[in-house]
Parts: C-alpha cells; structure tokens; sequence
C-alpha cells in the first residue's frame, strides 16, 4: 500500500535527523521511496521559543496494515530521542503518517488521511513535491490544489 509520511525535526542536528528518516523509510520500502526536498519552517502550534522546523515528505510502499506502519513510525521516532508527551513540543524527529492508500481511518491513536495536514502548508508543500497531483480519500482537489489555496 502506499503511504505518504511527513517528516520534521526542530532540535538538535535537525538535517541529520531528516537524512537518517528518509534512509529508514527507504529500509522499510526497498522498492518505492519517494523524498521531497527539505523546506524550513516556522513551529506552528507549539510553545514559545521552539524553534524553526525542517520538514519533508516520503511515500513508501509499504506491506504492511496502516497500524504496523504507525508502530514502525513511532519506534523510530524513539531511536531519535523522540520522547511521546506534550503535543507540538520540540522534537528531535517528527513522522507522521498521512495517508494509507484509499484507507480511511478513524480511531482514537490512529486517523488517516490526517485531519489536519490541508491546512498546513509544511505538510502540503513538500508533499506537493513528489505526488503533487493526489487526491486524498474524500477530497475532490489535489495535494497542489491544497496547497495553492492556503494563505501565506
């Protein structure tokens, strides 16, 4: 199935940190890997003084359920030094999974598409990047679409 997953990283060797994600992704997909550049980012939502984000995307192919991809996630996460907790704090490594084929999901740990990556520009505009013509379940518009309709 593919997946799409935005990567991001706003503590320590924050480019490192992207890198080694896409290589991991890359492990967990041998056959499909797609990577976006890398964008910078203001921190959206998060506490005072955190500081700027960089961001990416990748979409994998992956054999899996979407659940066993959010555990894969969430286990990497931890090698980074990623500790769960207050939400939107600093992070040396963020994955999130955005969408799972045509899946749509709706359970308290686990919802795909994600609910709020439409309007996130540091979501939509690496994704944009690499399937820039992909319509989410449900969505009538494109990833580009998306992202051309937010705000600067």
């Amino acid at each position: 199935m593919k997946a799409g997953i935005a990567i991001g990283s706003n503590l320590g060797d924050r480019a490192g940190a992207v890198e080694r994600a896409f290589l991991f992704l890359a492990r967990l997909s041998p056959g499909h890997c797609l990577r976006s550049p890398v964008f910078e980012s203001a921190p959206v939502d998060c506490p005072p003084g955190s500081g700027a984000f960089l961001n990416a995307a990748a979409e994998i192919e992956f054999a899996g359920t979407a659940r066993e991809l959010l555990a894969r996630l969430r286990e990497y996460e931890r090698t980074e030094g990623t500790r769960e907790g207050e939400r939107n704090a600093p992070r040396a490594l963020d994955l999130d999974l955005l969408y799972f084929g045509d899946a749509v999901i709706a359970e308290a740990d686990l919802v795909v598409p994600h609910p709020r990556m439409k309007g996130r520009r540091f979501v939509l505009e690496p994704l944009a990047a690499i399937v820039p013509g992909l319509i989410f379940p449900g969505e009538t518009h494109t990833v580009l679409e998306l992202l051309n309709t937010l705000k600067t």
